[in-house]
């Protein structure tokens, strides 16, 4: 009789709580405990290597629970990954759209500007380039500043991640990245001034000098 349930067993559950309870000289299990994940790959290969080319029967049947668990926490990340992206993605093109209004509003102040360059005999493509370098000013100097900000925020996160966690250098600034960021930075604000540029560029010069 099982003295947890009060209930009658038959004798194969009897003897698996016999087992369960530490009765029995035959082990069912065998818990490992490596001291780092390198023991715990290396402990892996290992089984995997003993079980290779043998029947199902002979197999070593093992539970990696760090992996699981690693599993289910980037199940979570990636989750978390896709959010962060959606929302990057609204930014840039709020972004874009802000570029465009700036330029615009640079266009619109500099009418008579864009007309004496007009008189003096600038072509619509030398306006438009004069737009298009201020616009990749802004995106570079913005993206090495972006750049600059971020790896300055990595000692303070690196400290705080450190004191809860003991894990050191968890947050890092790769250069390869950095520079796609500020190649990115730089697209996007060409993209975004590229349309105001345009239009400086089409204004009619007599236009532009009666402009107020």
């Amino acid at each position: 009789m099982n003295i947890f349930t009060n209930q009658s067993v038959d004798k194969a559950t009897k003897d698996q709580l016999i087992t369960a309870l530490g009765g029995s000289e035959t082990p069912t299990q065998i818990t490992i405990y490596p001291t780092s994940f390198k023991d715990k790959d290396k402990i892996l290969s290992y089984l995997d290597k003993f079980n290779r080319g043998k029947k199902k029967a002979d197999q070593v049947v093992y539970t990696d629970l760090a992996g699981t668990i690693s599993s289910m926490t980037g199940g979570i990340m990636s989750a978390i990954t896709i959010v962060l992206v959606a929302f990057a993605g609204i930014s840039l093109v709020t972004s874009m759209i802000m570029i465009a209004i700036l330029t615009y509003t640079s266009v619109l102040e500099r009418t008579k500007e864009i007309g004496v360059l007009k008189a003096l005999g600038a072509r619509r493509k030398d306006i438009t380039r004069v737009f298009d370098a201020e616009t990749i000013i802004l995106g570079v100097s913005s993206g090495i500043l972006g750049i600059i900000i971020a790896w300055l925020l990595t000692f303070p996160i690196n400290a705080i991640l450190y004191s809860m966690t003991e894990l050191p250098n968890v947050a890092q600034l790769n250069p390869i990245h950095a520079v796609i960021l500020i190649l990115i930075s730089t697209i996007l604000t060409v993209l975004g001034g590229h349309i105001p540029a345009r239009m400086a560029a089409n204004k009619d010069a007599a236009i532009a000098l009666r402009a107020d």
